[in-house]
């Protein structure tokens, strides 16, 4: 799905949106057309199939994106799934435009797209890895080499040469600034050994993880886990 012509204009054009009297976004900043991303947005926003992209780590875990066709209750899911299969806890939910959820901090996303687990099936590639994920970035402060990692990135899964830096720098615009996000401790991801993750263990215990706790956060995680299996 992810290397479907229109994906990735589905998937990040609206965080390109414009400020006052910028230029209006288009699927072309990512190396699509229209008719393309029109195609590739029926498929995702089919309602008998919820698209779900795993993105699978160190130690057994993984983050997991789902396209929630819910009828009444669009949006789209970050997940961190249990490693022991009994459910999984939200990074961010995204609805009609809006967000619930922390987020993820740039450390942190860097550190999940390095830290692949080869041995398990889902989304490997450095690039998708950063891109599908990016939505979730929630920081204030941003390393300077941030913008080149992203045009790094775009250029890699097709986008224009010409304007990936420029879409780079629309992208990581749109990001989510507010104080509260996710951290991840005492593990791999976020700079420990790592040596008391077992696989089988529960991700929020593993993690430490600050999670959303407002009861439509959990009403639309449970539905969601439910749907695609974790």
């Amino acid at each position: 799905m992810l290397e479907h012509a229109g994906f990735w204009s589905n998937h990040l054009l609206g965080l390109c949106w414009p400020a006052s009297g910028d230029v209006r976004p288009a699927p072309e900043w990512f190396g699509d057309d229209s008719a393309d991303t029109d195609a590739t947005s029926e498929i995702l926003l089919d309602a008998q199939a919820w698209p779900a992209f795993r993105i699978p780590l160190d130690a057994c875990h993984s983050a997991v994106v789902v396209y929630r066709n819910l009828v009444g209750d669009y949006g789209i899911d970050y997940l961190l799934a249990h490693p022991d299969g009994t459910g999984a806890e939200a990074v961010a939910n995204r609805f009609d435009g809006d967000w619930s959820g922390l987020g993820l901090v740039w450390r942190d996303l860097k550190r999940i797209v390095v830290s692949p687990d080869l041995t398990a099936a889902g989304v490997h590639d450095p690039s998708e890895r950063l891109l599908i994920l990016l939505p979730v970035l929630n920081d204030a402060e941003l390393p300077a080499d941030a913008p080149a990692v992203v045009e790094a990135a775009l250029t890699a899964l097709g986008a224009p040469r010409h304007s990936a830096a420029h879409t780079a720098a629309r992208l990581l615009d749109g990001r989510r600034r507010s104080a509260g996000h996710r951290v991840l401790t005492g593990s791999r991801l976020s700079g420990g050994s790592g040596d008391h993750f077992k696989c089988g263990r529960i991700l929020v215990l593993e993690f430490d993880i600050r999670v959303c706790r407002a009861p439509e956060c959990h009403q639309t995680t449970a539905a969601t886990s439910r749907a695609v299996g974790l």
